[in-house]
């Protein structure tokens, strides 16, 4: 069951397709993957791995049900760097022991940065031989 589907692309609404691949290659490291047209652009990551982010214009001023969680070891400085590119932090009531913070893009759309530990040996070892 699923082995043979999997994501391909996560497609995101936004009003302005130039806006968002500058804002988004540079927060995911990521690049074009042919050129953008006016309504549309893919990208992927650089390093050749992972899932791509497609851009599809829309011309609602709402923002859509849909959010990214950005998993990462360096929250607060991510969400800096987040910050100086172009996001601006969402008015959020977070619980007390938030691990997340609440940004949104330049289109307004919302996407979380997450506190994730690195992960131990131990953890890695367990993971990896898990079905023995």
């Amino acid at each position: 069951m699923g082995e043979n589907i999997a994501i391909g692309s996560i497609v995101w609404g936004v009003r302005n397709i130039e806006k968002a691949v500058s804002f988004w290659s540079q927060a995911l490291d990521y690049r074009l993957k042919y050129p953008a047209s006016e309504d549309w652009a893919v990208l992927v990551p650089k390093s050749g791995e992972g899932i791509q982010l497609s851009l599809s214009k829309i011309t609602s001023p709402r923002a859509k049900r849909h959010h990214m969680d950005l998993f990462t070891p360096c929250r607060d400085q991510e969400v800096r760097r987040l910050l100086s590119l172009g996001a601006v932090r969402a008015e959020w009531m977070y619980p007390p022991e938030a691990d997340y913070t609440v940004l949104l893009d330049p289109d307004g759309n919302p996407f979380c940065v997450v506190q994730k530990e690195p992960e131990t040996a131990s953890q890695t070892q367990r993971t990896t031989n898990h079905d023995t």
